[in-house]
């Protein structure tokens, strides 16, 4: 049975449904003075980002706000514009893992999240309309979640592209906002500069329309160096910048702890370590501690180097039964390493060449420490962030430290299955190497006792607060265990960076000035 409703359009946008379609009309600007967003009911944000119905004059008769671009006194004003958009019911329930990113990340309900999904399906034939009809006006647009999950379009004149999308679905979530060029501006700019520099617009030279700028991305075909940069970013005639095609991210990602030979160096990485008499054991990289002000070393425990089988200069290795990635080596100054619990450390130097390897190519010596967060089944709670990188931010002092805190740990102990090329540390089979959190017992060894699952391997690994990325120890000792974490009341035994660090500063004259890497909360986590 079909429904026949009376629609009433007096220069108003309409939306209506077509075969189970929706599309949103938006109404020609010429013709009437009426506020489309007025009359509708709807709004439309500008600037202020206060979703109030749009005030729009009437049209003028040349090429001012309201006007076709690229027109003539008198062109008459834009044709109706239609946008198809799905329902978001139906969006969302093709789109269940998209939902679930929105729900987790931002905090916002099933229906919320298929609200911004449909929005977002809206957007791309939206953006292609606003180019086609407002080119001297439209500048490009973006949705912004940490904003609510609202579509944000950038024009040069902000009322007649505001009055055009009044009528979208949604409209209460679209905002407009005044910027110097339009799209149309910038990509030409983009092709002048791109010729300019014998490359490529759309992937050398591209247009960012958030910022309304044109990139100049170096690092292939453009060398950072280019003597022609200085030049071609001056005769852009826009705004205009050069960076890396390649940047930086500012958050970093997580690897499994027994296959991860590549940088950056990451606490909770499994180091090989050869013994003197042909075998070999399995520890875990601690923490990043810079040396003399400049050179990168890893922190791990002292017994991993230091005792009865390491009368040789020690060296460690991730994969030793191959691809045996060169790491660290023991270093000659015997103040990097002991063996006597709660100095339980070593400091090492990376071996020839594996500095290049393992170190931030930005960051270089000066980069932040991170920690490996591997997420393992007995880890209720890390399914909810996922494995990531930790940056760490400094340390807490041994005497700072306070019984009952939360904390984590990891480590890279392993023993491989039938079939596995790779050294044993001894774990047991059926424990797993990755990150678990428990809590502070006791300080009375002058280490840090913790109730956190460990096993042989995981030494030297790190101890750490998850929720400001401080520093507290590394592992030295615990109860005897293998296999998988069955007793709660497992205790475990951690030598305190702040002891570590002093220690080994005392022992150097001080001469070294030996810290730790790590970095501030908000300052950018170079790769």
């Amino acid at each position: 049975m079909r429904i026949r409703r009376r629609v009433v359009v007096a220069g108003v946008a309409a939306a209506c449904v077509v075969a189970g379609v929706v599309v949103a009309v938006v109404p020609s600007l010429g013709g009437s003075d009426r506020t489309p967003a007025a009359a509708t009911g709807t709004g439309v944000s500008t600037d202020d980002g206060d979703p109030t119905p749009t005030e729009v004059p009437p049209p003028s008769s040349g090429a001012g706000p309201g006007s076709r671009a690229g027109g003539s006194p008198g062109t008459t004003a834009p044709r109706p514009v239609t946008v198809p958009a799905r329902p978001a019911a139906t969006v969302a329930k093709d789109s269940p893992a998209s939902v679930s990113y929105l729900r987790e990340r931002y905090g916002v309900g099933p229906d919320e999240a298929a609200r911004r999904l449909a929005l977002q399906e809206l957007s791309a034939p939206l953006a292609e309309r606003l180019a086609e009809e407002f080119p001297r006006e439209y500048g490009g647009m973006w949705l912004d979640q940490a904003a609510g999950g609202v579509l944000t379009l950038a024009a040069t004149d902000v009322a007649p592209v505001a009055a055009a999308v009044s009528g979208v679905p949604d409209a209460a979530h679209v905002r407009v906002v005044p910027v110097r060029h339009s799209l149309r501006e910038l990509t030409d700019a983009a092709a002048r500069t791109a010729t300019a520099l014998d490359a490529a617009a759309g992937t050398d030279v591209v247009v960012d329309q958030q910022t309304n700028e044109v990139l100049i991305l170096t690092g292939d075909r453009i060398a950072t160096d280019d003597a022609r940069l200085a030049g071609a970013l001056a005769a852009a005639g826009v705004p205009a910048r050069a960076q890396a095609r390649i940047a930086d991210p500012a958050v970093q990602k997580a690897c499994d702890p027994r296959y991860c030979a590549k940088a950056p160096m990451r606490g909770g990485i499994r180091l090989d370590v050869p013994r003197d008499d042909g075998t070999v054991g399995g520890c875990t990289s601690g923490f990043t501690v810079v040396v003399s002000g400049r050179s990168p070393y890893v922190l791990t425990a002292g017994h991993c180097v230091v005792g009865g089988r390491h009368q040789l200069v020690d060296r460690t290795w991730h994969q030793f039964l191959g691809p045996k990635v060169p790491v660290t080596v023991e270093a000659p100054n015997p103040g990097l390493a002991e063996n006597a619990y709660p100095y339980d450390y070593a400091i090492m130097p990376y071996q020839r060449g594996a500095s290049a390897r393992w170190s931030s190519p930005s960051g270089g010596a000066t980069a932040p420490g991170l920690v490996n967060y591997w997420c393992v089944p007995d880890n209720p709670r890390c399914g909810a962030t996922g494995s990531r990188d930790v940056p760490i931010t400094g340390h807490v002092p041994w005497s700072a430290i306070q019984t009952g805190w939360v904390v984590c740990a990891t480590g890279a102990a392993y023993t491989p299955k039938a079939g596995e090329k790779y050294v044993d540390s001894g774990a047991g089979a059926g424990y797993l190497p990755g990150t678990r959190c428990g809590e502070i017992i006791g300080k009375t060894s002058g280490g840090i006792d913790v109730r956190i699952c460990a096993r042989p391997g995981d030494s030297g690994g790190p101890l750490f607060t998850e929720t400001d990325g401080k520093a507290l120890g590394i592992l030295s000792h615990g109860d005897p265990g293998q296999g998988a974490c069955t007793n709660p009341n497992e205790r475990n035994s951690y030598a305190p960076v702040s002891t570590i660090l002093d220690r080994a500063n005392a022992r150097t004259g001080n001469l070294l000035r030996i810290r730790l890497a790590a970095r501030s909360l908000s300052a950018p986590v170079p790769r």
